[in-house]
This record gives C-alpha cells, sequence and structure tokens, in this order.
C-alpha cells in the first residue's frame, strides 16, 4: 500500500511530548475492506491530522491497531461509531478494545516506518518488567516505549519496535519468551485526513482526561 514514491508526504513526525491514544480492532475483513468501514469511526475535529493503522494476520483473523497522536494541551480524544443494524454488525465482526492514553517513555523514532520496514508491538502489564532487556534486544531496531497517561489503561507498557521486514520474525520470537502479553508483526497505512467531523446523533465513546 505504501510505495517509494510516496513515503515522504506519508511520513508522520511526533515528538517526545506528543500523547498517543491507542484502540485495537478486531475483524475478518481486509485492509480494504475495514479502511472503508473505519470512515464509521470518527475522531474529533482535532484529531484526525494524525492517525496511524497498522494490521497484523493471524489464523484468517486481522487485528488493526489504531494510534491517534495529539498534543498534550487535547485532553481528550473523542472516538464515535455511526449506529448500525443488529444484522450489518453481526456479518462484519469488527470489535473495538480502547487501550486507552500514552505518553512517551522512550523514543528511538519518531517518524512513519519505511516500505521495507515492519512495526512489531509488543503489549506489557507487569510494571515490576525490566525495560533494559527490550531496549537490548536488537540493535538494528529503534524503539518507542509508551506509558499510562490517562487512568485505567489496559497495559503497563506498550513497545513499538521498527524493524526491517527480514529481520522481524527473529525479533517476535525473541518478545515471545519473555513476559509479554502479546506480540505480533504489523504493516503500517497512513489513514486520510479529516475523514468525518462528530455529529450529536452518534453514539460517543470519550477517554477520561487525566
Amino acid at each position: 500500500m505504501n510505495t517509494k514514491a510516496n513515503y515522504k508526504a506519508y511520513l508522520v513526525t511526533m515528538t517526545p511530548n506528543t500523547k498517543v491514544q491507542f484502540v485495537l480492532f478486531e475483524t475478518i475483513l481486509s485492509v480494504e475492506s475495514f479502511t472503508q468501514r473505519w470512515k464509521e469511526y470518527t475522531r474529533s475535529s482535532k484529531s484526525d491530522a494524525d492517525v496511524i493503522l497498522q494490521q497484523s494476520e493471524r489464523k484468517g483473523v486481522f487485528r488493526y491497531i489504531a494510534q491517534h497522536r495529539f498534543a498534550s494541551e487535547e485532553v481528550q480524544f473523542i472516538f464515535t461509531k455511526e449506529k448500525r443494524s443488529s444484522r450489518v454488525v453481526s456479518q462484519e465482526l469488527i470489535h473495538s478494545n480502547m487501550v486507552g492514553g500514552y505518553s512517551i517513555l522512550l523514543a528511538q523514532r519518531l517518524t512513519g516506518s519505511s516500505p521495507n520496514e515492519r512495526k512489531i508491538f509488543a503489549f506489557i502489564s507487569d510494571p515490576s518488567t525490566d525495560l533494559t532487556v527490550y531496549k537490548n534486544l536488537s540493535k538494528d531496531a529503534k524503539l518507542n516505549i509508551y506509558e499510562p497517561y490517562y487512568e485505567n489503561c489496559k497495559y503497563t507498557y506498550i513497545l513499538e519496535y521498527f524493524i526491517k521486514s527480514k529481520q522481524a520474525d527473529d525479533l517476535v520470537e525473541q518478545l515471545k519468551n519473555l513476559d509479554t502479553n502479546d506480540v505480533a508483526i504489523y504493516k503500517e497505512f497512513k489513514i486520510s485526513k479529516n475523514l468525518n467531523v462528530p455529529d450529536k446523533e452518534k453514539e460517543f465513546y470519550v477517554w477520561p482526561s487525566a
């Protein structure tokens, strides 16, 4: 989906002060179909500029991680979904899980992934985890570490590795041998800006402010 020709336009930059909201989706839909359905999930009017979507596949089920990046002064990220009939929902089987809002504890890569790279996300729940071990797993990978910014986040840490595609499988195996809740390789896609504006008739899910 990404090519070298559009890579420069595709990059999204963040700063160490950026806050990130994570939403997980599981579905049987491919990325093309899911992207169309994604347009029904609406951000707040200030939130569309930096939404990154990444896809992983396991046994015919796709998982998508949506990362919404926003400045520290924006204290809420509104996330809505249009009301659909139960028949449509049951057919398309899109399950969402709002993980929470995180700040950046470690930032080794502040731009998007390139066409010959993959992302690896690892989710950690144990607050006593020694992050030094994860930082030293691969000298060729760049690592971002996220820690909760809001209360009631699902994970203690979220690790985001950037690594060459051919080296991704080896790093996943190393991570699986450690105390991680979930590890997978993801391919990154850029989402168009300004997809929608919230509507009063829609159901709102608002992450709490700090």
